[in-house]
């Protein structure tokens, strides 16, 4: 049975899912396993429209990875909730030089072996990411396979069905492709589960998104849902992972000239970028695909908001817990630009380092980096004694657990403002959740890989454009910067006319792209610094072909500062995770395991 709870904000979901299964193999010996699930919905009760759109919620529900069960920080299919976060803070931030694990070395000790790239497949979070995101595949195949049953719905809705449950079906699998490879494809068809991972799957997910594209509609009476615009993004997404430029230009063209959101905003990016990243403002015109949020649901569990998050809150704070996810002083160096014109330092940004009070104690002096920096570094990080939203000054050695390990920055992106805390916080667990949505992909994402295309077919100009009109938000919107406090004793006074630090951003001039190297390297840069921190990096590393340099010279800097990252060695073979040893040991026949390995594990 699914409730549900939609308006034009959210889209809610509480879910005591049909056994539909959650992982995808199992042995058939076990005679239970041929008997209907007790209290399950036989498929001719559920194949009429509104059978369907529940499970279609169901398939939505999935996107998060979490379930419902002890209050909603449990993922599906077992394993905690951020082993199988959507955020990816793990699987993209910390494997690609962003962030490090924090709290302190003996907590969460698999996430050591996975900063440092000695995870084996035995590594329990690659199962419960696995697991998670093909719940979400069984639950959208589910909606497909049904639909085909159904009565008395019309082929308008039928489309809008399928399309959704497509785009979801393309999403998890995108997940999968991105992080393991090669994996096996099943779909509504599919009679056996237990299928080998032998074939390429990228044109699998191009036709999902190629049909959600041709068949969503513009808008879509939930904000929360897929539409036309967001299929025609992931499109273009899944063109650039295959180095399929001129289509990718093509699509990103579509998207950027006519573009919507699902509640009909022409595309766009919003003039305070911090509003992307707080509750009350979400949904806005930069919003392409978010994953939904909300808290204070009347449940009293944090299920339904943004739980996967809740250990990365400042250790010791008024967050409670735990000091994960800690930004690395190489992302945080990223930020500093030439004072005389504004501009990034490209190719030795850690040769002039951001100011941090690393073994300072929060009740000794400490004066913040003078020098000049990009705004968008303070709505990303947290730093002493800079205002962390209306929380106060950060206050540096006492939030952080452990500084030798994690270094002396906070995460800032998902972390809720102190006077809507009562509104977009649910504290009635160990740790807060909190209704900040996940965005999968925003307008500035599309921008950036449109400005990659452009630059892979010999449009500079026009890669220099779309580059600048990222940048061109923060230029022309200083009003916009963090501000200092009116009564540093009293955060919630509000905040002054004066900036919180020494801030300087402007365009890159007109001409600046002379060849595609140089166009790229600009553009991988521009990635890095917008959308830090929202787990993106590790994954465009690799697409790059380019992870392997990048994150052993990581690896060498900040193990000059942190222990953490210290012995860590990236090789050809880490560019893909380890297929779980659980689930090649759920495929076995008597014929040997039908899931093969990736190389080097």
């Amino acid at each position: 049975m699914i409730n549900k709870y939609i308006d034009m904000k959210k889209i809610v979901y509480t879910i005591v899912f049909l056994s539909l299964g959650v992982g995808i193999f199992h042995s058939c010996s076990e005679d239970f396993l041929d008997k209907p699930a007790y209290g399950a919905l036989s498929d001719e009760v559920l194949a009429d429209e509104k059978g369907i759109e529940a499970l279609l919620i169901g398939a939505y529900a999935a996107l998060d990875g979490q379930d419902v069960v002890n209050g909603g920080t449990v993922a599906l299919g077992g394993g905690n909730g951020w082993e199988a976060t959507p955020s990816n803070w793990i699987y993209g931030d910390i494997t690609g030089g962003d962030a490090h694990k924090g709290s302190d070395g003996g907590d969460q000790p698999p996430i050591n072996s996975i900063a440092t790239f000695s995870a084996d497949p035995s590594n329990g979070f690659f199962n419960t990411k696995w697991k998670a995101l093909y719940e979400g595949v069984t639950r959208a195949n589910a909606v497909l396979r049904l639909l085909n049953e159904a009565e008395n719905i019309s082929e308008q809705s039928k489309a809008n069905i399928a399309g959704q449950a497509r785009f979801l079906r393309g999403h998890y699998y995108f997940e999968l492709k991105k992080m393991f490879n090669m994996v096996p494809w099943i779909d509504e068809n599919s009679e056996n589960t237990n299928l080998p991972n032998d074939t390429d799957i990228w044109p699998n997910i191009e036709e999902d998104f190629k049909f959600a594209y041709e068949n969503l509609p513009s808008t879509q009476d939930d904000v929360g849902r897929a539409n036309r615009w967001a299929a025609g993004a992931y499109l273009g997404k899944t063109y650039l992972y295959q180095d399929k430029f001129p289509l990718a230009k093509e699509i990103f063209t579509e998207v950027i000239n006519s573009g919507v959101t699902s509640n009909g905003l022409s595309y766009g990016l919003v003039d305070n970028f911090n509003h992307n990243f707080n509750a009350e403002f979400e949904n806005n015109e930069e919003s392409v695909f978010a994953i939904q949020m909300v808290a204070n649901d009347g449940t009293n569990t944090i299920g339904n908001s943004n739980q996967a998050l809740m250990l990365a809150y400042p250790y010791n704070s008024p967050f409670r817990c735990c000091g994960f996810y800690q930004p690395t002083q190489d992302l945080v160096n990223s930020y500093r630009t030439d004072e005389a014109n504004g501009l990034p330092y490209l190719d030795n940004y850690n040769n002039n380092p951001v100011k941090n009070d690393m073994g300072i104690l929060s009740d000794e002096p400490f004066t913040p980096d003078t020098q000049s920096l990009d705004p968008r570094l303070d709505w990303t990080v947290g730093r002493r004694d800079i205002p962390y939203h209306d929380w106060g000054y950060h206050p540096g050695y006492d939030w952080v657990r452990e500084q030798s390990s994690g270094g002396p920055y906070a995460p800032k992106k998902h972390i809720y403002w102190q006077y809507h805390a009562d509104t977009y916080s649910d504290q009635s667990a160990w740790a807060p959740g909190n209704a900040i949505n996940v965005n999968v992909i925003r307008f500035a994402d599309v921008l950036l890989m449109a400005a990659e295309a452009e630059a892979k077919t010999g449009n500079l100009n026009t890669a220099l454009d779309y580059v600048n009109l990222i940048r061109g938000r923060m230029a022309d919107n200083s009003q916009h910067w963090l501000k200092d406090y009116v009564d540093p004793e009293n955060p919630l006074d509000g905040f002054t006319q004066d900036y919180a630090a020494n801030y300087n951003i402007e365009r890159y001039p007109e001409g600046y792209f002379t060849s595609e190297e140089q166009a790229m390297e600009v553009i991988m840069y521009e990635r890095r610094i917008e959308l830090a921190m929202e787990g993106h990096r590790f994954f465009d590393l690799v697409r790059w072909g380019v992870a392997q340099e990048v994150l052993n010279n990581f690896i060498d800097y900040e193990g000059q500062i942190t222990t953490d990252v210290r012995g860590g060695d990236f090789n050809s073979n880490d560019v893909y995770f380890p297929i779980p040893q659980r689930q090649i040991d759920l495929s076995t026949t008597a014929d040997g395991p039908v899931l093969q390995q990736n190389p080097g594990y």
